[in-house]
Parts: structure tokens; sequence; C-alpha cells
């Protein structure tokens, strides 16, 4: 309840700061047309979104046949659950990691890389499939468009309004109404910001998404010990990766530049560890 609710406040605090720098910079109209602009670009990334990551990371479909150890776990748990069985995807890449997409249970889909297969046992694979299961039935790539909906309306209303300043498309009257510098700060800290809430969001689903996963198998320890080895591991085979798509993968794969904890798409390996066992990390067997 307690990540459900941070994400409804996280939610809401992004949409009244679109109507706040709608309504100073652009008025009514300006807000409108960045939300529709922002929600059509949205629209068909929620709609095509899975496909793409798919396409990009070069999954391939595989049958029963070909992984029966992956079907077999992610059917146990699709029956428990109550959500239809997903397509099975496997990335030809030795970089351990997994990531689930599709914007509701009916059409989802599980990807896993070649060299996860290799590192976990299959209590710890389990684990990790009921977390990427457990994004499919929390609905998170719905509540990650909406997310990045109003942030991107945000940052554009934000960009249209600087754009205006510079060739003087307010008026002064609308510039005094804007605060002065309160309002040129604004432009420049609500897209930041917009990005950080945005980025809390996936973060909070990612400890959502391990409690979900702990609750189907009944064993928070064997997703900690994933989540150990995914991390070690990863750190000597990176998997690269897109901005746009990092926040699917169980594991934060590589962007190619390092920041702080502040711009991370999930939440510290040690955090996770410790909010699953209710033990630091350190103590993990």
């Amino acid at each position: 309840m307690g990540n459900t609710f941070k994400t409804a406040f996280l939610l809401t605090f992004l949409t009244l700061l679109l109507l706040l720098i709608g309504r100073v910079f652009g008025g009514e109209n300006g807000m409108v047309i960045a939300l529709i602009f922002a929600a059509i670009m949205n629209f068909v990334s929620y709609f095509y979104s899975d496909r793409i990551a798919l396409a990009m990371y070069r999954a391939q479909p595989v049958s029963r046949e070909q992984m029966p150890r992956v079907y077999d776990t992610v059917e146990r748990l699709t029956q428990k659950i109550g959500i239809p069985m997903p397509k099975i995807y496997v990335i030809p890449t030795d970089s351990p990691n997994a990531f689930a997409t599709g914007r509701n249970p009916q059409h989802a889909s599980v990807a896993v890389t070649e060299g996860i297969l290799n590192l976990l046992n299959d209590e710890e694979l389990e684990g990790v499939l009921a977390h990427e299961l457990g994004h499919v039935n929390n609905r998170d790539i719905l509540i990650s468009s909406v997310a990045a909906t109003i942030a991107g309306a945000i940052t554009y209303l934000a960009h249209v309004a600087r754009w205006g300043m510079i060739f003087g498309g307010f008026e002064r009257d609308d510039r005094d109404r804007g605060g002065g510098l309160a309002g040129l700060l604004m432009l420049f800290l609500a897209p930041l910001a917009a990005m950080l809430i945005q980025l809390w969001v996936s973060r909070t689903r990612e400890y959502q998404a391990d409690a979900s996963g702990a609750h189907y198998t009944g064993n928070p320890y064997a997703l900690a010990s994933a989540l150990a080895k995914l991390d070690a591991y990863s750190r000597r085979v990176p998997m690269q990766a897109t901005p746009s798509t990092a926040h699917l993968f169980i594991i934060q794969p590589l962007l190619g530049m390092s920041f702080g904890s502040l711009f991370s798409t999930h939440p510290p390996i040690a955090k996770r560890i410790e909010r699953l066992t209710g033990r630091p990390a350190e103590f993990l067997q």
C-alpha cells in the first residue's frame, strides 16, 4: 500500500506541476496543446513499446521445447497469480538480465538473456520471473506511460515557453505575472523536477515488483540472492541499453555514463535486498 500511495502521490504532483507551468507560461491553450502532443507520442509508445524493446535487443521468441525451464516456471506462476501466459523471448547476450513488457496482462512478454539462464539456479530464476510477472500484474507499463506523458508535456511546454521568451513571444505583463526570476527558474527547474519524479515512479515500481515476486514465490531470499548475483556479474559483463528502455530491466543496464542514485531508474541493489530479507545485503548468504 505504501508504494501504491507513493506512486499516486508522485503522479498527482506531476499533474499539478503541469497545470502550474501551463497556467503561468502558456495559458490554458498552451497547457492543453502540450498535453495532447505528449499524449500522442506516448500513445504510440504505449501500444508499440513492447515490439520496439524486443526488436532493439534482438529478442527471439522461444517455444516450450526450446526452453522448458522458463516455460514451466512462468506457467506455474501465472496460474497462481491468475493472469494469462505471456510470450517468452530470449536475448542473445551473456550479460544476465530480464525484463517484462506489454500494456496489460493480455498483451505481455517476458524476455530473459542467455546469461541469466546460465547464472541462476532454479529458485533464483523463479524469483526473477515472479518479479517480472509482478510488473505485468501491477500494470507498470501503463503507470510508466502515464508518468512519461505528463513529464513529456511539462518538458515540451517549458521548451516552447523558453523559445517564446527568447523571441519575444510573451508580453511583458505575462513575464511579470510569471514572477520574473522565479518564472525563469521554473522554465529550467520544472523539466528537471518532472524527470526526477518520473525516475522516482520507476524506482517505486521496482520495489513493488520485488515485493510482488517474493509474495508469489513465498521465498524472498531466492530473489535477494538472484539480485546479488545479477548485480555482481552484470558489472563484469555489462549490458548496453538505451535510456528509454533501461527502466524495463530487473537490473539497471549500462547506459554509457555514470550518474548518481538521484538519476537512476532503479533503487540500489543493497536497499532492494534489505527490503526483501529485512537484513543488510552483506549478511546475505
